[in-house]
């Protein structure tokens, strides 16, 4: 497999000629947290005490967005991140959305997604799911598909800068850094390897 130019700094790199555009590209890991947290507690209390949804009924739509969560994290990684155009407008593209955090993966700005990227994304796909639900069922599956998100924003961080002890944590850490470091065209899952396991992208590991 050809090996690819690979940085392990914590810096960043500068992607943008303009200093406003370089300072949107960029974000602290806790971030996302003070941004979804508090849409996240307001979809619940809008399906529970608003629209009073019963706690199974409740319970179910934050399993289904768990799960359909789940699903996208991983299709879009797969597919879109790892989409790789041939013209150089499109190879710029895929260097600013992807790319350049597989050429620095330890860059501790660009770990998480940023809320100029993120906000547009969560309202488009909250549009999409309102096409389906509404009400108290799209509150609570979209609060859920949040807090799933956030996991996975905040665990992949972690994957890259933390030294785990407990065996889950260190076993998902092994596989995304297999993802970096030994074959980009699997291990697609970051906040978990269910998928992976579904569609043949996983690892053999011993």
């Amino acid at each position: 497999m050809k090996k690819h130019f690979i940085s392990n700094s914590t810096e960043s790199t500068r992607m943008f000629r303009y200093d406003w555009m370089e300072a949107l590209s960029k974000v602290h890991f806790t971030v996302p947290l003070f941004i979804y947290v508090p849409v996240i507690l307001f979809f619940c209390w809008k399906a529970l005490f608003v629209e009073q949804l019963g706690a199974l009924s409740f319970l179910g739509y934050v399993l289904l967005g768990l799960f359909v969560w789940s699903l996208t994290e991983y299709l879009l990684h797969r597919f879109v991140f790892h989409y790789v155009p041939e013209s150089e407008w499109g190879l710029r593209l895929h260097f600013i959305f992807h790319g350049v955090h597989h050429d620095y993966p330890s860059d501790a700005k660009r770990l998480v997604m940023p809320p100029s990227a993120s906000i547009p994304m969560a309202t488009i796909l909250y549009l999409l799911f309102s096409l389906v639900l509404s009400g108290a069922p799209l509150y609570s599956f979209f609060a859920a598909f949040l807090v799933g998100y956030l996991f996975y924003d905040i665990s992949h961080y972690a994957l890259h800068h933390f030294n785990f002890k407990g065996k889950f944590w260190k076993k998902l850490k092994k596989h995304h850094m297999l993802h970096h470091y030994a074959d980009a065209t699997k291990g697609y899952g970051v906040s978990s390897s269910f998928w992976d396991k579904v569609f043949g992208s996983d690892f053999l590991k011993k």
